[in-house]
C-alpha cells in the first residue's frame, strides 16, 4: 500500500531506472570520479581489512555468500561512519551534498560472482552507483532491474528503484567496484512525511541496529588513532583548501 502511493506521489518517474538528469547534484558527483577513484585505490592497498557486507549485515546474507562481496561503508540509515569518511575527505565532501542521503558505501563484487535477485526496504529511498572500477568486458558485468538491464562505465552514474526485483551479474575475471549511495525519493505530502516516520521506526529494529553496530566495529578496526587523528587533520586542511 506505502510502495503504490509513494509511486504516486513521487516527483521524479516512477521507473525501474530514473533518468539522472532530475537530480543536478548528479552531474558534480560524476565530475569528479577521478578524485573518489584516487580515494578508493588507497582502501584497496589493504583490502583485507574491508569486511564481507554480510559481516556488517547478517539481514544480507541471502544474497551476499561465499565472501565475495566487500563493502567500505560512508554512511549507514543517515549517520557518518567518521572513521571511514575521515580516510575519505573528497568522497565525503561529495556526499555531505546529496539531499536526503542515507547510507554509502564502496561495492566491491569479486570477479564471477552474481547476487541473486532481491528487493529493498521501501520505495521511499532511490538507489544510485557511480562507476569505478569496471571489467574490460564490461558486456559481461551488469545489473537487471525490472526486465531492464544495463551495464556500469567509469564516471558515469545510474539511479535506480531499489524496491524493484533486482539482480547483479559479474560474469567476469576482474572485480567491480561502484560508489554505491541511497537518498530520499522527493515526494508530494504526505508521502515524504510517511516516508521520514517510517525511516525513524526503522531505526528501532534487529536490522539497523546490528548493522550500525557492525559497521562501528569495523570502522574502529580500520584505523589505528594515530593514522585516523592525521586522517582528520588532512581531511580538515582539504576542507580549508
Amino acid at each position: 500500500m506505502l510502495e503504490s502511493l509513494y509511486g504516486r506521489q513521487s516527483r521524479v518517474p516512477d521507473l525501474a531506472y530514473i533518468p539522472t538528469e532530475h537530480f543536478p547534484f548528479i552531474a558534480d558527483v560524476e565530475a569528479h570520479w577521478k578524485d573518489i577513484l584516487a580515494e578508493l585505490e588507497v582502501l584497496l592497498q589493504d583490502r583485507e581489512r574491508i569486511p564481507f557486507l554480510d559481516q556488517l549485515s547478517p539481514d544480507q546474507a541471502r544474497i551476499s555468500h561465499s565472501q565475495k562481496w566487500r563493502a567500505y561503508f560512508l554512511w549507514g540509515l543517515g549517520e557518518e561512519a567518521t572513521g571511514n569518511t575521515a580516510r575519505c575527505p573528497r568522497t565525503a565532501a561529495l556526499l555531505r551534498k546529496i539531499p536526503g542521503l542515507r547510507s554509502s558505501w564502496f561495492s566491491i563484487l569479486a570477479p564471477n560472482y552474481h547476487i541473486k535477485p532481491h528487493t529493498g526496504i521501501t520505495k521511499g529511498i532511490v538507489r544510485a552507483h557511480l562507476g569505478l572500477i569496471i571489467p574490460k568486458n564490461w558486456q559481461s558485468c551488469s545489473m537487471t532491474v525490472g526486465d531492464e538491464t544495463r551495464h556500469w562505465r567509469e564516471g558515469k552514474c545510474f539511479i535506480f528503484d531499489d524496491s524493484m526485483r533486482h539482480s547483479v551479474l559479474n560474469d567476469t575475471d576482474e572485480e567491480r567496484v561502484v560508489l554505491l549511495f541511497d537518498f530520499d525519493r522527493p515526494m508530494r505530502w504526505p508521502s515524504s512525511a510517511l516516508h521520514l516516520w517510517a525511516m525513524s521506526l526503522l531505526k528501532r529494529t534487529a536490522y539497523y541496529k546490528d548493522a550500525r553496530r557492525n559497521i562501528l566495529k569495523y570502522q574502529s578496526t580500520q584505523m589505528t588513532e594515530a593514522e585516523r587523528d592525521r586522517a582528520i587533520a588532512d581531511a580538515m586542511q582539504s576542507i580549508e583548501d
